[in-house]
């Protein structure tokens, strides 16, 4: 019997939960594995095939490739160890961030600095679920 997640009503937002933990575990393993240098440099030289050396599905390995941040998420990825990629890409975690919403680096900056998005329009809806949400904009119902 599944259990009842009355989180999932959360727009623009994945629970990282136990069952995204268990989705995600070789995706966030991969990550964790470019804590050593000597992976890293096996990564950068053939993306492709150090991920193949991954039991990770197709579509978790396709997102790497595509540098797809929000799409691991929703494959079972945890923010915190997409750190590791965004280091070795020489990123940010800032610069990331702001590429996950859609924003620029200054209008991300500036967000974080004003207290987040705001939950107006963004607070879900009890018998509703909803996909996707907004950085920038604000739903009329919410």
């Amino acid at each position: 019997m599944a259990l009842d997640k009355p989180y999932k009503d959360i727009p623009g937002t994945v629970i990282f939960d136990a069952d995204m933990a268990r989705r995600g575990y070789f995706l966030n393993e991969f990550c964790m594995s470019l804590m050593k240098a000597e992976n890293r440099a096996r990564f950068k030289a053939d993306e492709r095939a150090y991920l193949d050396e991954w039991p990770m599905a197709e579509e978790q390995k396709q997102a790497v490739l595509d540098r797809d941040y929000n799409r691991m998420l929703a494959l079972g990825g945890n923010i915190y160890f997409f750190a590791k990629i965004f280091s070795t890409d020489g990123q940010s975690f800032e610069q990331a961030a702001a590429a996950m919403t859609g924003v620029s680096r200054g209008e991300y900056r500036q967000m974080m600095l004003s207290g987040g998005r705001s939950p107006k329009g963004n607070k879900g809806n009890k018998g509703s679920r909803h996909e996707g949400g907004s950085y920038k904009g604000e739903r009329e119902d919410g």
